[in-house]
């Protein structure tokens, strides 16, 4: 009887330290989860910043279009035209 009694006190031992150990294998795998979502978005909301810098600065651009300023800077810089009677210097150094 007493041998019983000591084999039913190891098998909930046993299954006591089983289900700690499932707890722990889950708990750990859930902790990996976590951490692979938490990268992504860090990721992701670094790649939104910059595409919101971005399109600050086309929002600036598309305002700034129709100004003579903005036209010959794209003139000069894109087309390279320059107005009448002006010098351009190029270096040609290294």
């Amino acid at each position: 009887m007493k041998k019983r009694f000591e084999a039913k006190k190891i098998c909930k031992k046993l299954l006591f330290f089983a289900i700690l150990a499932y707890i722990a294998y889950i708990f750990i795998g859930q902790q990996k989860t976590l951490n692979s979502y938490k990268t992504a978005q860090n990721y992701y909301s670094e790649q939104l910043n910059k595409q919101l810098a971005y399109q600050e600065t086309l929002e600036t651009t598309k305002a700034n279009i129709n100004s003579k300023k903005y036209i010959e800077e794209i003139a000069r810089e894109k087309l390279d035209m320059y107005l009448p009677n002006e010098r351009v210097y190029i270096d040609k150094g290294n």
